[in-house]
């Protein structure tokens, strides 16, 4: 039986894109409304935070160990240990108020990141893929807000989601030259009552899902089949990911005021989320292939 936990005293304003790193044995995430990049370590119950100049999308773990940063328009490289940040490359979205949204790298360590149109449906947002070096190519164009990127285990599959549609599309994926196959439709969530918002896959290759509209967490088995549902202490969530020594704990963001249409008064709104007990592994966190730093 699940049971669920709250991580941390801290409440945000737009909780997204939990990370496991297992090299120090701690859970990363972002408020992204507030700008912050947050760190606790489950062992010792020690947290941190770094601010960023604008709103965040989503991150990724290094190589290097630095985090790759995906902001309102740029990616930048931000080093934990003295909190600097390094510009990487940037994008020219096609009219105001887009940015950049959820994102994960594929298996071979390139980072795929979709935006998101701000407090409207038009469908002006785009798909990108981003590789150390840096090289960006746009993917696609034709969306609204970019949701639940992840891939198989194997990386042959690559799955995101229009949040409006209320469809998880999948593509095949060659993992090796970068290149994606025509989208298909997945899992159509319209009939749970709500799109879906981040994603993560685990090593049964289910694919688990925030349900940011109805507060629940969805896991679909490999042929799109609804395998179960959690009930989540408050409205909005946003994104899980599996963490812990052994990869068995679900971590699960969420929000209090998204500034923009969400808001939940709950006083766990914007806590990040312990799910216990579900019986079931995630997988390591794929690191972004960075240049080492400097020794």
């Amino acid at each position: 039986m699940t049971h669920i936990d709250i991580v941390t005293d801290e409440r945000d304003a737009l909780g997204e894109c939990p990370l496991w790193d297992e090299r120090s044995q701690s859970v990363l995430w972002i408020d992204s409304h507030r700008q912050l990049v947050r760190r606790y370590k489950l062992s010792t119950g020690a947290g941190e935070a770094w601010s960023l100049p604008s709103a965040i999308g989503s991150m990724a773990l290094c190589d290097s160990g630095r985090l790759m940063v995906a902001l309102a328009n740029e990616f930048v490289y931000l080093d934990l240990a003295t909190g600097t940040l390094e510009p990487i490359s940037s994008v020219t979205h096609v009219a105001s108020r887009i940015r950049l949204n959820d994102g994960r790298t594929d298996r071979r360590g390139r980072y795929l990141v979709g935006s998101v149109v701000m407090g409207r449906v038009d469908k002006l947002g785009a798909l990108y893929q981003l590789e150390a070096g840096p090289q960006i190519r746009q993917l696609d164009a034709g969306f609204s807000c970019v949701n639940a990127i992840c891939f198989s285990p194997s990386g042959d599959w690559f799955y995101y989601t229009d949040s409006h549609s209320r469809k998880i599309m999948r593509r095949a994926y060659d993992t090796a030259t970068g290149a994606c196959g025509d989208p298909e439709i997945f899992v159509d969530t319209n009939p749970l009552g709500s799109g879906a918002d981040g994603a993560t896959v685990d090593s049964e290759g289910c694919l688990w899902t925030a349900l940011v509209e109805v507060g629940k967490v969805a896991r679909f088995a490999p042929d799109g089949r609804l395998e179960r549902l959690i009930d989540m202490p408050v409205r909005y969530v946003t994104c899980p990911c599996f963490g812990g020594p052994d990869l068995d704990i679900l971590f699960v963001t969420s929000i209090s005021n998204s500034g923009n249409a969400l808001k939940d008064s709950h006083p766990d709104a914007g806590a990040l989320f312990a799910v216990h007990g579900t019986g079931v592994r995630g997988l390591p966190e794929v690191r972004f292939a960075d240049r080492p730093t400097p020794t």
